[in-house]
């Protein structure tokens, strides 16, 4: 599978502890393709249809479905989690996601 960032992806993310994210759900790839092509982890962030306006949540649009990309979950996982890909991001929702970014991890 030739996985590439801000790709959408079907990740079965269980199992899980606590308050991570549960189920097998869309997830945006975080990691550079350098990483993706070499690596057997992939850099991943949730996608959730429930949220509230958090700042370090990404408001998207994925299959005429209102969603958001949730960054205050970013994980790393073995590519055997990653079921299929679904599609992409436009521009501005990488844009988004890269301000949101680094406005919580960088500033």
């Amino acid at each position: 599978m030739d996985l590439k960032q801000y790709q959408i992806v079907l990740v079965n993310l269980d199992p899980t502890i606590g308050s991570e994210m549960k189920k097998t759900r869309p997830c945006i790839i975080l990691s550079p393709n350098e990483m993706n092509k070499y690596l057997q982890t992939i850099v991943i962030a949730p996608m959730t249809s429930n949220s509230k306006g958090y700042p370090t949540r990404v408001p998207v649009k994925h299959n005429k479905t209102k969603g958001w990309i949730v960054l205050d979950q970013i994980r790393t996982i073995d590519r055997q989690r990653i079921v299929k890909i679904l599609g992409a991001l436009s521009e501005k929702e990488i844009y988004e996601i890269k301000s949101t970014i680094h406005e919580t991890y960088v500033a």
